[in-house]
């Protein structure tokens, strides 16, 4: 989808409402992105009871629904012989994704900031961030004239995904999502990412090389296949775009990535703030309602210019944003905690992962990264 980046307040919000589905690594906190509608097709039907280990004959028989998709896609008969077979059912996978808060079974309720803040913003994730931004400067430079993406940015996406290329996952890819596919909870969804994979691997991509998260992220940046066809980018000249084992070509792709979702240049994620005793706060809350991931929007307010912010008493505290410039005030720990006013920017980071734990993290780790 091509998003568009309006002016003003309220279209500013409604636009970045409409991003599209989050891609990274799955977080504790992010909600799974919503099933995509598909176009009618002489595909083997699915159930209308679709969650859960639904599939008439079991997996044995969803392997030709799969081999199907792939095939009305355009996928080569021999890639689908040379996959399809093999799959098996993996069950693991399924648990995982049974096991994530706020699914079926858990409680749906938000946990505190500050020990996931300590968690994923880290003396070590810090100092190694610190390393990798220095070494990878001039490529950082050259994406950021590029896409206009502030470099911190990328890096503290980078280490918080993967902790820069350590831990990419080493789940099949093709597998995940066959087994999440067959489990149906968002059937369409992984559908569309497994014919993807098996495109990759026509356009030349190794099998062995499409490991990754149990829900289908793969790569430096944790790309769904939808995601790596779609956005990744050659990011040292060298004419191949190699997001598994080229940080270059990574950390580019994650600003395309950015780019294509709205990112705003010259403009920062956000800055802490501080709010007054007494602050009337139900002045300020939001009147939308977000089509997506609506309790993580529930709980910004408002958008406001910086000039308004500091007109009700709300500061930054150290760095700060233009007074012209729009944010949204965000208290993770409730009244009386940390604050935080945000720009669209922190919206774009949100897209990547639909999570304001995660979007929170990534910020403060990228300012971490930069005061370095």
């Amino acid at each position: 989808m091509t998003r568009r980046v309006i002016k003003g307040a309220a279209v500013a919000v409604a636009a970045s409402l409409a991003l599209t589905q989050a891609v990274a690594q799955v977080d504790p906190l992010a909600p799974l992105p919503e099933a995509q509608p598909r176009p009618a097709s002489a595909i083997p039907a699915t159930p209308t009871a679709s969650a859960g280990f639904g599939y008439p004959g079991g997996f044995a028989a969803y392997r030709n629904r799969l081999g199907a998709l792939a095939r009305s896609a355009g996928v080569r008969e021999a890639t689908i012989q040379a996959v399809v077979p093999t799959l098996q059912l993996n069950s693991r996978v399924i648990q995982l994704d049974r096991g994530q808060p706020g699914q079926v079974g858990n409680p749906n309720s938000t946990p505190p900031f500050a020990p996931y803040r300590r968690e994923h913003v880290t003396a070590d994730l810090i100092s190694r961030g610190q390393a990798r931004y220095s070494a990878l400067w001039p490529q950082l430079s050259r994406i950021q004239t590029r896409y206009g993406v502030e470099p911190q940015v990328l890096m503290a996406i980078f280490g918080h995904e993967t902790s820069y290329g350590r831990v990419t996952g080493g789940f099949d890819l093709l597998q995940s999502l066959a087994s999440l596919a067959y489990d149906g909870r968002r059937r369409g969804f992984f559908e569309d990412e497994f014919v993807a994979a098996m495109r990759l691997l026509d356009q030349g991509v190794a099998r062995d090389r499409l490991k990754g998260s149990w829900a289908g992220a793969t790569g430096y940046p944790q790309f769904m296949p939808t995601i790596v066809q779609r956005l990744r980018v050659d990011g040292d000249g060298d004419g191949y775009a190699n997001i598994w084992t080229n940080e270059a070509d990574a950390l580019a792709s994650i600003a395309n990535y950015f780019r294509d979702a709205g990112w705003k240049p010259n403009v920062h994620w956000g800055v802490a703030a501080r709010v007054p005793a007494g602050f009337n706060r139900s002045a300020v809350a939001t009147r939308l309602k977000s089509p997506r991931c609506e309790r993580v929007y529930a709980r910004h307010s408002r958008w406001m210019t910086m000039r308004e912010w500091r007109a009700l008493g709300v500061v930054p505290t150290g760095r700060t944003l233009p007074d012209s410039e729009m944010a949204s005030l965000i208290e993770p720990d409730g009244p009386g905690s940390t604050a935080y006013l945000l720009s669209q920017n922190y919206r774009v980071i949100l897209d990547y992962n639909c999570s304001n734990f995660y979007a929170l993290s990534v910020g403060l780790l990228a300012d971490a990264i930069a005061r370095g």
